[in-house]
């Protein structure tokens, strides 16, 4: 497994219009795009900075786990998401460490990516998201 840099850093969100006026107004950021991921009950918008996004999430439904979250611990950082060169073969060398992974298999995700999420009680309570982008 190697790990190649920060993919992204996911925001969690109530209101995704009114947020992107801060990033895009006040910070000058530009929105790359956005996108409903229904199976995971998001609408995403991405803000590049760098070689790297901000990834604004409002959920779509109020039982989805971004609509948990902000219920839980308000606005803010989400996860960190990291950008590796094989997501199969990250999962495997993570759970032969030991770790806990929420996906023990890939999935979709926003932009096109293949993820999975590593459980925070095995990452000092930090939501970690391997990504692959083909």
């Amino acid at each position: 497994m190697k790990t190649l840099k920060i993919d992204h850093i996911g925001i969690a969100v109530k209101n995704l219009e009114e947020t992107l006026s801060f990033y895009t107004d006040v910070l000058g950021l530009e929105v790359a795009g956005t996108e409903v991921v229904e199976e995971q009950k998001v609408k995403v918008a991405f803000l590049p900075v760098g070689d790297s996004e901000i990834e604004l999430l409002e959920s779509t439904d109020p039982e989805g786990p971004i609509a948990r979250f902000i219920e839980k611990n308000g606005e803010g950082i989400q996860h960190i998401a990291f950008k590796v060169d094989s997501i199969e073969e990250a999962i495997e060398a993570l759970q032969a460490k030991g770790m806990r992974m929420i996906d023990e298999k890939p999935r979709y995700g926003a932009g096109g990516a293949r993820i999975a999420f590593v459980h925070p009680k095995s990452s000092h309570r930090v939501l970690v998201e391997l990504t692959q982008r083909d």
